[in-house]
């Protein structure tokens, strides 16, 4: 059966044991929209080139919007972005601001995603 150019199953059938053992993983509803909230961030390429800039290096934002050929403004506005994120945390350095990685797990997912999609 297909609804909507998805195959279906022919006839309802409920598996209560398999729907319980779901329902118990779930994670609350809150914690969905954090992640969905999360997986927003990244999708944009500007910020994933900022990321991938912070994978090789701790910079600042001048060297950033140089390397992205990108204005500070607008580098700025994304790093608020990603700050906001908990993706990048930043420090300060005389006049200079210096960005890095929040930790490992932003390179873990942006190289997750990579080798997916390279699949």
């Amino acid at each position: 059966m297909h609804q909507n150019g998805v195959e279906c199953c022919e006839s309802v059938c409920v598996h209560e044991e398999l729907l319980q053992k779901v329902t118990a993983q779930m994670p609350k509803e809150e914690a969905l929209y954090d992640l969905a909230e999360l997986f927003k961030v990244f999708g944009d390429s500007t910020r994933i080139r900022i990321l991938f800039v912070l994978f090789e290096a701790e910079v600042c934002v001048c060297d950033l919007a140089e390397a992205l050929q990108m204005t500070q403004s607008a580098v700025s506005h994304q790093l608020k972005i990603l700050k906001q994120a908990k993706l990048v945390k930043n420090r300060r350095a005389g006049k200079s601001i210096f960005y890095s990685l929040a930790d490992d797990h932003v390179r873990a997912i942006i190289g997750q995603g990579l080798e997916h999609i390279e699949e």
